[in-house]
């Protein structure tokens, strides 16, 4: 998988050590995840430029469209501590699964080619995927030319 900038250099590939922390990291953080009514917990690590991790896990809400999901959480994480997100490893139980189309555009703002490690809760089943192959024709804000941002 390759890193976009920052301690692992652009264009390097993410180490396997690397990779097994941040499935690590997801497990730990979809520990934590408050999922009473899909009884789906979701847990999420981000790798940032400058080398931290950060975890997230999915918290759902009777009112279900106000439900925040592991990656994103994971994000506001690393923001919050004035980091920027450069790679993602996403952990469920059962099979592997991809972030959902929220998630993929929140992280695109970001890295639009950023590493992504799909695995299971018990490691049996691991994907490595981009980013930009998930989702291939991210939306990106251009300001129309003259507007003053008001």
């Amino acid at each position: 998988m390759r890193a976009e900038v920052g301690v692992y250099g652009a264009g390097m590939e993410l180490a396997p050590v690397v990779i097994d922390r941040l499935v690590e990291e997801a497990r730990r953080a979809q520990k934590a995840a408050y999922a009473p009514y899909s009884g789906f917990p979701v847990g999420a690590a981000v790798l940032t430029e400058d080398g931290r991790v950060f975890r997230g896990c999915n918290v759902e809400n009777s009112s279900f469209g106000l439900t925040v999901c592991a990656e994103r959480n994971a994000v506001a994480a690393a923001v919050v501590a004035g980091a920027r997100p450069i790679a993602v490893a996403v952990v469920a139980n059962g099979t592997a699964v991809a972030p959902c189309g929220a998630c993929r555009q929140v992280l695109a703002e970001f890295a639009a080619a950023m590493p992504v490690i799909l695995s299971t809760a018990t490691g049996d089943g691991r994907e490595l995927t981009s980013l930009d192959a998930l989702l291939p024709g991210a939306f990106v804000f251009t300001r129309p030319q003259g507007a003053n941002g008001s």
